[in-house]
């Protein structure tokens, strides 16, 4: 087999990977090959594409698409700043998307949680793109049924915490529902980047974003780790807790956010972590510019499977003052 073009499809190893034109070639993200074939795999990439729970803009549904599109250029080179290839350590594929039928609203939560199920009993680990804020709810119910309660990590310009009533489909209220059903221990948990007020905080520690502007990210990092402790982590990156400069393409922007340098500084610092899995949601690519906040989230996924493939041995040779 020539090994020019197509490797999503083409590829016979998990592990393989070629040369092929950005511009070029069946999309998957970081060029990944396509299967449901779980055997000996690390990671799943898959998506959810479903934006019915947003309370302003739609779009993001079309966001799992978007984040594979914008991923290519990672696939080139040795990743940054990490100076290695993380598919020489990790056995990652692009599952494809779960099928969720929003005009059944009843089925979602069942549905998303069916499809995180069945992947996470493989074995696997979970790199999820959304969709809209509340499909982690049922991927957090996936994830506490192999891992017990869960300390949750969640970057994010708003709480998520509002008044639920146990059966509401709503992108800002589903971290309330999982507190309630003992899915996320918020003892253990943080919010990174906040920037919208509500009264309370839900048991999780708060790291507004202008006290991350005022202390930096390292101070940031080690209430995260100190608190997080041995606990499974997930890590849940809402793409509007970065500032509309660098994210414009969401439903809810917040001014007044991170930058993406200091997002991508704060995922390759989750390395002493327990890290269970990982989604990236609510990029809208209608509002988006020149790709920016796609690229921002396949950047934070790309550097969450660099430290994964870091815990498990890959050898660093970061070129430069990094």
């Amino acid at each position: 087999m020539s090994k020019t073009g197509d490797q999503a499809f083409r590829a016979k190893s998990n592990k393989e990977r070629w040369p092929e034109p950005a511009y070029a070639g069946a999309l998957s993200f970081l060029r990944r090959r396509y299967s449901r074939d779980l055997e000996g795999v690390d990671v799943v990439v898959s998506g959810i594409p479903y934006d019915c729970a947003v309370t302003y803009r739609s779009g993001c549904r079309l966001g799992p698409r978007a984040i594979r599109a914008a991923s290519v250029q990672m696939a080139e080179l040795l990743a940054f700043p990490f100076g290695f290839d993380p598919f020489e350590t990790l056995s990652v594929v692009d599952y494809g998307d779960c099928v969720v039928d929003p005009h059944h609203p009843e089925t979602v939560i069942d549905d998303i949680a069916a499809h995180a199920t069945g992947i996470l009993e493989s074995g696997a680990r979970m790199l999820t793109f959304g969709g809209d804020h509340f499909t982690t709810y049922p991927l957090l119910k996936a994830h506490a049924e192999k891992y017990g309660p869960i300390a949750l990590v969640q970057f994010d310009a708003h709480c998520d915490t509002w008044e639920d009533d146990g059966s509401q489909l709503d992108h800002g209220t589903m971290f309330t529902r999982a507190i309630a059903d003992g899915i996320v221990d918020p003892s253990r948990s943080t919010q990174v980047g906040l920037r919208t007020y509500n009264d309370h905080d839900a048991g999780f520690e708060i790291l507004t974003s202008p006290w991350i502007h005022r202390n930096g990210i390292e101070a940031a990092l080690k209430v995260v780790i100190e608190r997080a402790g041995d606990q499974p982590v997930y890590l849940s990156f809402d793409i509007d807790g970065l500032d509309p400069a660098f994210a414009p393409g969401t439903g809810t922007p917040v001014v007044g956010g991170l930058s993406t340098w200091q997002a991508l500084e704060f995922v390759r610092g989750l390395e002493p972590l327990h890290l269970i899995g990982m989604d990236v949601v609510e990029v809208a690519p209608a509002y988006d510019h020149a790709e920016i906040t796609a690229l921002a989230a396949a950047s934070v996924a790309h550097d969450w499977l660099c430290v994964l493939a870091s815990q498990r041995g890959a050898i660093k040779r970061g070129v430069g003052r990094l």
